[in-house]
């Protein structure tokens, strides 16, 4: 029977680690890392995730500022308001809320965010020197399941990595992360054919195509780390990942489990990187 790796516990170390770096930090320098969140609109699960991340930001001492815009605001305002905090020395870390209104171009305005402050990792220049291992920032639910995996003392370098998914959020800067760590990469998508003996060549085994239970024990190799990236809700309400998790917790050495496994582990790493933004504007 696999190990669960609790992403609840790991996170919750992480937090309590980040906020006595921000006390350190304000002894020294006099310096409250400092976050802006902005959403457009009001959708459910957004407004949700902004609770989450407010609280996760007071708890760890941080100045957390939240603007909220209708709907129907005009692209030009959003720009305006981004400009103004890559000017605020207050603000480190900026986070755009997505999914945006659909009249709004989300490339055009992460583009906007000054590098340093772009703490989801997904400006183009981060995303470029992820190429080269270097980035300002990087996004937070792979860097969280690379911490998930560091924190287990799971190794990364020679093993065989497969990710179902390729989403510029997770499949892809994930590979990159992997990649960089001395692993061998495989990035499925929907296009992919015979899934199943990709999948159970994996000794690191991620799931992140949001498709509910899609992996099941027979396209896992015996003793793999699994990794449950997906979020779904079926009917009735019951949450599931993208892995069916009792029969392949049978066959894994270690996996996550959906709740409390790679969640709570991306606002973690959200306070990381806003924390890190600190350090490195107030050493400019």
């Amino acid at each position: 029977m696999a190990i669960i790796i609790d992403g609840n516990k790991i996170a919750q170390d992480i937090r309590t680690e980040v906020k006595n770096a921000v006390l350190h930090l304000q002894e020294k320098n006099g310096t409250t890392p400092g976050l802006a969140v902005i959403l457009v609109g009001d959708d459910p699960a957004s407004k949700i995730y902004l609770r989450h991340k407010e609280n996760a930001c007071r708890d760890a001492g941080f100045i957390s500022r939240e603007f909220r815009l209708p709907h129907d605001s005009h692209e030009t305002d959003i720009l305006s308001l981004i400009q103004e905090l890559n000017r605020d020395g207050d603000i480190h870390g900026i986070l755009l809320q997505l999914p945006l209104p659909k009249h709004l171009n989300p490339a055009r305005i992460i583009e906007t965010i000054d590098p340093r402050k772009d703490v989801d990792g997904f400006h183009p220049y981060n995303i470029g020197r992820l190429f080269t291992g270097n980035p300002y920032h990087t996004a937070c639910t792979p860097k969280g399941i690379l911490e998930l995996l560091d924190r287990h003392a799971i190794p990364v370098e020679r093993k065989e990595a497969v990710i179902v998914g390729r989403s510029n959020i997770v499949g892809k800067p994930l590979a990159l992360l992997l990649l960089n760590r001395h692993a061998t990469i495989t990035v499925c998508h929907t296009r992919t054919e015979r899934l199943a003996e990709v999948t159970k060549r994996a000794e690191i085994l991620v799931a992140a195509a949001g498709k509910p239970e899609i992996i099941k024990a027979a396209m896992v190799r015996e003793g793999a780390v699994v990794i449950d990236v997906g979020v779904n809700r079926l009917e009735g309400g019951r949450l599931v990942g993208d892995v069916a998790f009792p029969e392949v917790a049978k066959k894994a050495s270690y996996i996550t489990p959906v709740p409390g496994g790679v969640g709570p582990m991306t606002i973690a790493m959200l306070l990381v990187n806003t924390l890190n933004a600190a350090f490195t504007l107030i050493s400019k």
